[in-house]
């Protein structure tokens, strides 16, 4: 009787101390990374100014010769 009283303590103290460590496993999440930053240099061009001055020259042409 002492041996299954001494297995049944035991077990017991068995699940009470496996008992947190499987919930761990199951809660484990992704570790997080962030994005990598991608710094482009920009250039300094006139290049979406030139179009629309050529527009109005084009279009203060075309008023002007008629």
């Amino acid at each position: 009787m002492k041996k299954i009283a001494l297995a049944a303590a035991l077990s017991v103290a068995a699940t009470s101390a496996f008992a947190g460590g499987h919930s761990k496993m199951g809660k484990y999440s992704e570790p997080v990374i962030e994005p990598a930053v991608v710094v482009e240099e920009t250039r300094a061009s006139s290049g979406g100014i030139i179009v629309p001055i050529m527009l109005l020259l084009i279009v203060a042409a075309a008023v002007a010769t008629r």
